[in-house]
């Protein structure tokens, strides 16, 4: 069976109002696994050995049916593997219900910048993951925020600023965050810290002591 049909076949079994599907594509040539990732790559795929995950979102990114024609390219390509699904309906992580689902990262921000004051300069923000699996393309696509991560925590903290001095800029952080919606990335967004109207005096701005740490 190609792997569009195999896509096809797990749609049918998703419930109903479905939210995301996290998948798992496995391919027995590893040669051909190289090749599998490029056609995939609207997808942002990740790729182990011969094995590539990616996310399927009806909210953000790529939907059911551009997923549907990137996977035919694999099959008219001559592509052979097996598509599973990596969370089912038992484990919300993939799937979730509509009710529980987070706003998109970037809604999360709009909302936060909204309620600042209008004098803000500093911010430390943190962004907590849903799945630790996405640690990794997370820690990718949001580089500009030149983020760390605090231990045996899901997620990373950054720096942001308005005006001046050290950290991203509200629109850098903005786009970081809509790159990982389009990844199909979910997870929260909260500032740990806010600093207005600060004098940067031959420094790069404020720093922050957490935990024995400087930040």
């Amino acid at each position: 069976m190609g792997l569009a049909d195999q896509w096809e076949r797990i749609l049918a079994l998703l419930p109903e109002g479905w939210i995301q599907a996290e998948l798992r594509l496995r391919i027995p040539v590893a040669a051909q696994s190289a090749r599998a990732t490029a056609l995939l790559g609207p997808l942002a795929p990740g790729r182990v050995g011969s094995e590539i995950h990616f996310v399927v979102s009806r909210r953000a990114g790529i939907g059911p049916e551009a997923a549907r024609r990137l996977l035919a390219k694999l099959d008219d390509e001559g592509i052979r593997g097996t598509l599973v699904l990596a969370s089912s309906p038992a484990h919300p992580r993939g799937v979730a219900a509509p009710e529980r689902e987070r706003p998109p990262l970037t809604a999360q921000w709009e909302e936060l910048a909204a309620a600042l004051p209008d004098d803000w300069s500093d911010l430390l923000c943190r962004v907590e993951l849903t799945s630790s699996d996405d640690l990794p393309r997370a820690a990718l696509l949001s580089a500009p925020l030149n983020p760390s991560r605090p231990e045996r925590e899901v997620g990373f903290e950054f720096r942001a600023a308005r005006t001046s001095g050290y950290g991203a800029s509200p629109q850098m952080v903005r786009r970081c965050l809509a790159r990982m919606d389009e990844s199909g990335i979910r997870g929260r967004v909260e500032v740990l810290r806010t600093l207005s109207d600060t004098r940067h005096v031959s420094t790069q701005g404020p720093v922050w002591y957490v935990g024995g740490k400087v930040l």
